[in-house]
């Protein structure tokens, strides 16, 4: 199995110092307009078309499958792996949100290396754990996702501390029922491709994930502003936007996760609610995959949405 390598030329989330800055507003996106639903004979046998080497669709409310696509072949993940990332950590017993994270020179030396994604933090800054997670969920930041392992692993190096939060990883999906999943790193930039996963046990994965409120709150964020002390005394501003497409694009989009990576191809954990029922998509290996994400969403609430795609910044991950 090919290496994740998180796009080297990928473009970072951006961070400035600066006394008072003005939060940039990105410009409005048309809203999804939903038309009537489409006859019962197009919908019987799944939604059509859909390119994913592997796929699955949720009804998360009855906790239902409605349609699957070679749900049960494993296959590489790429940053997809973050989702466990955040539910390890926030499974986390007496979990702090609001304790404080010194950025490592490790952290940074890391994404150089690795050519992982980045929330772009900086040394010595303080963010909180919470900050983490949306610089881990929406850029996609390897470097954030670092500094969570290393602080909610154990042992006396930064190394071991990694080492064993994967382990805890591994822990997790076991107490899911994904058995047919395995991590060897906390970003999804294996080393050994021993990183890999199934569509189906990645539907699990987000059902336990959408039971968190704080999760909830990250993965549905657009856009965000944070500000942290920064290592000069002065005050740090970081603007992330969400790599994922769907929000802000279509109607009752709720998250999750994007990965993309030279194994695992592109690859998206999505979710919507619409009139109380939540539905979760998995899709993996999909060069089509915010269409075909579309298309299952549109297949699982009997309807056909116009979609006008939001654009991501200038500068922002394309994960």
């Amino acid at each position: 199995m090919g290496l994740h390598r998180g796009n080297a030329g990928r473009r970072r989330g951006a961070a400035v110092i600066a006394a008072t800055v003005a939060l940039a507003v990105a410009a409005p996106v048309a809203s999804a307009q939903a038309a009537p639903a489409a006859p019962a004979a197009q919908t019987a046998a799944g939604p059509s078309g859909v390119r994913a080497k592997g796929a699955y669709l949720l009804d998360n409310s009855a906790n239902k499958k409605l349609w699957s696509k070679g749900p049960d072949t494993k296959r590489q993940m790429a940053s997809i792996t973050k989702l466990m990332t955040a539910v390890v950590v926030l499974d986390t017993r007496g979990v702090n949100l609001n304790k404080k994270v010194t950025v490592k020179q490790a952290y940074l030396d890391y994404i150089r290396t690795s050519g992982g994604s980045a929330a772009d933090l900086k040394k010595g800054d303080k963010l909180t754990v919470r900050q983490l997670l949306y610089g881990m969920l929406l850029p996609s930041g390897c470097d954030a996702a670092m500094a969570l392992a290393d602080t909610f692993g154990s042992g006396s190096t930064t190394a071991k501390r990694t080492k064993s939060f994967v382990a805890k990883m591994n822990k997790k999906a076991a107490a899911l029922g994904m058995t047919r999943t395995r991590y060897d790193s906390f970003d999804g930039i294996s080393t050994h491709g021993a990183n890999y996963t199934t569509a189906r046990d990645l539907a699990k994965l987000a059902r336990h994930a959408l039971g968190n409120a704080t999760l909830r709150t990250v993965v549905k964020t657009v856009d965000t502003e944070q500000k942290a002390p920064a290592a000069n005394g002065r005050t740090r501003y970081y603007y992330w936007s969400n790599s994922n497409k769907l929000l802000g694009s279509y109607n009752g989009a709720i998250g999750i996760k994007t990965g993309t990576g030279t194994a695992a191809g592109k690859c998206i954990v999505f979710a919507a609610l619409r009139s109380g029922r939540t539905v979760v998509g998995v899709l993996l290996g999909d060069s089509n995959r915010y269409p075909d994400a579309k298309k299952m969403l549109d297949w699982a609430y009997h309807t056909r949405t116009t979609v006008t795609w939001r654009k991501l910044p200038a500068g922002a991950p394309q994960d």
